[in-house]
């Protein structure tokens, strides 16, 4: 055996279980399908400016072991996700909070707002939400429902909001506060030069072999360990022996443009259904440098096909009852762990990959 463990993808979760298994003195290879490290996380310096080619990564946690393990590797700035809404050319800020309200209402008072919100929601009095538009609704009421919530979520997934499970929506955050911050976290910030740079200090001193796809070429890979981590999507590993997992992807369009500031935020959704994108990015703003020209992305959710990048599980009932069949049949697999949001179907936020691999890798001797 050339090493302990073969490493199949270069992702968050990937490298955590390289550094940390080579930490322990095992010997690690880890290889991956795309040209680059860092997965989805990916950040590519345009002149200056940090680009995030697969969508915006904002790492937030209230876990201090997680927060100071990522800064062991980098340093992170003070970046905080304020993010706008715009709605037929008028924007509204971002979670719903008092702010949101005065742009919407006019409303000033905590009390005024709650008020309107009780107000807006008696159309769902008595009634168990059947659908998201129902239960969107039934939370904060049809004004903010058909401005800020409808027209998004179904470009988002793909299908009208009154088709869609109620449980994709079943909390909506709502602040009688005037705080923009979106998340709630104790700790946010974006990795200063970028998540690229953050992975490559994770995976110093281990062999990565880029441009390597593990399924096409299984068995001469597997040879090389005697114990395998694989990252890549479960239904694919088997393949699709039982049917292929639904997701959602994305698509985006970059655009390098001769001014130094654009739109003034990191990201300003636009949430009318007829227009087809789903938000605008301007990558300078996570990482914030000097320089006479800024960086765009529009970001345009499509149904995911084979060969696309696959984003969002679709955790509906027929997809979670499939992935049970594939995760049974994992465990038939005697020396390949399955983790990472890929093999385990499931939407991770970064901490909570980053979590995931740590908790495997304190599991080995």
């Amino acid at each position: 055996m050339k090493c302990d463990y073969l490493i199949v993808g270069a992702g968050l979760f990937g490298a955590v279980c390289a550094h940390e298994l080579n930490k322990k003195g095992k010997k690690v290879l880890i290889i991956e399908k795309r040209e680059h490290l860092g997965g989805n996380v990916y950040t590519e310096n345009n002149d200056g400016i940090q680009v995030h080619k697969y969508g915006a990564h904002i790492f937030h946690t209230n876990d201090k072991e997680i927060w100071d393990y990522v800064n062991s590797f980098s340093d992170f700035n003070r970046f905080t996700n304020s993010p706008l809404a715009n709605y037929q050319g008028k924007l509204y800020n971002l979670p719903f909070n008092m702010n949101t309200f005065y742009q919407l209402w006019g409303t000033k008072t905590p009390s005024e707002a709650a008020a309107k919100i009780a107000e807006q929601r008696k159309e769902m009095e008595g009634k168990e939400p059947e659908n998201l538009e129902e239960q969107a609704i039934s939370l904060v009421g049809r004004d903010i429902y058909e401005a800020l919530i409808k027209g998004y979520t179904e470009k988002q997934w793909g299908r009208k909001a009154n088709e869609l499970p109620a449980f994709i929506i079943r909390r909506l955050p709502v602040r009688l506060t005037y705080d923009n911050n979106y998340f709630s976290d104790r700790y946010q910030g974006i990795p200063i030069g970028g998540y690229t740079k953050l992975v490559e200090c994770m995976l110093d001193g281990i062999e990565v072999r880029l441009g390597a796809d593990y399924l096409k070429n299984r068995e001469q890979f597997s040879e090389l360990a005697g114990h395998i981590i694989y990252t890549g999507p479960i239904d694919e590993y088997f393949g699709y022996c039982y049917g292929k997992l639904e997701y959602r992807s994305l698509r985006f369009e970059t655009e390098r443009l001769d001014v130094d500031n654009y739109q003034g935020n990191a990201v300003i959704n636009y949430t009318e259904r007829e227009i087809p994108f789903t938000r605008i990015i301007e990558h300078k703003h996570f990482d914030p440098v000097e320089t006479s020209h800024t960086v765009i992305t529009r970001e345009y959710p499509s149904e995911w096909k084979e060969g696309d990048e696959p984003y969002y599980p679709v955790n509906d009932e027929r997809n979670m009852n499939l992935f049970k069949q594939y995760r049974q049949l994992s465990k038939t697999e005697s020396n390949v762990v399955f983790g990472g949001r890929l093999a385990e179907y499931k939407y991770y936020d970064m901490h909570q990959v980053i979590s995931s691999a740590l908790n495997f890798c304190k599991g080995i001797v």
